[in-house]
C-alpha cells in the first residue's frame, strides 16, 4: 500500500477514534516523542503519553467533525470543527511525519464570528452553511 494512502487512513482513523473517544486508537498516530504545539495558549506537550493525558483529561464533551484532510508525503493538514459541550470551534492540524506516525503537530483553534455588512454582496454561503451576520455595535 502506497505511504500516502496508509497516512491518510491513519489520519482519518485518528479523527473517529477521536469523536468516538477510545484514547488508545486517537493516540496511535504519534509517535512515542511526539510534540504537539497549541499556538494561542504557547503550550507544547512532550511525548505520545503528555499529549494522550491533556486530551483524556478535558472536561468538556466533545465532537469532532472533520471538513477536509490534504496532504502528501510528511506534511498533512487537517480541517475540523470540534464542537465543545455545544459550542463549535473550528481547527487546522498540521501534523508532520516522520515514518509512519506524527513527529511533530501545530494545532490552530479558532471562534465562529459574523460577517460584516460591508461585505454582503461580495460572499455567498460555504457548501451546506448560512452566513452569520455580525452584530450591530451600538454606542
Amino acid at each position: 500500500m502506497d505511504r500516502d494512502v496508509r497516512i491518510r487512513a491513519a489520519i482519518e482513523e485518528h479523527w473517529r477514534a477521536s469523536e468516538l473517544g477510545d484514547i488508545e486508537a486517537e493516540h496511535a498516530v504519534y509517535a512515542p516523542d511526539a510534540v504537539l504545539d497549541y499556538p494561542q495558549s504557547g503550550e507544547r506537550f512532550h511525548g505520545r503519553e503528555a499529549i494522550a493525558a491533556q486530551r483524556g483529561g478535558h472536561p468538556a464533551n466533545r465532537h469532532f467533525t472533520v471538513l477536509r484532510i490534504t496532504g502528501v508525503g510528511d506534511l498533512w493538514v487537517s480541517e475540523c470543527v470540534i464542537t465543545y459541550d455545544g459550542v463549535p470551534s473550528y481547527s487546522v492540524s498540521v501534523m508532520e511525519f516522520g515514518d509512519e506516525h506524527v513527529a511533530h503537530e501545530t494545532q490552530y483553534f479558532a471562534d465562529p464570528f459574523g460577517a460584516p455588512e460591508w461585505r454582503t454582496e461580495l460572499a455567498e454561503p460555504m457548501p451546506g452553511r448560512t452566513i452569520t451576520k455580525a452584530s450591530v455595535r451600538r454606542t
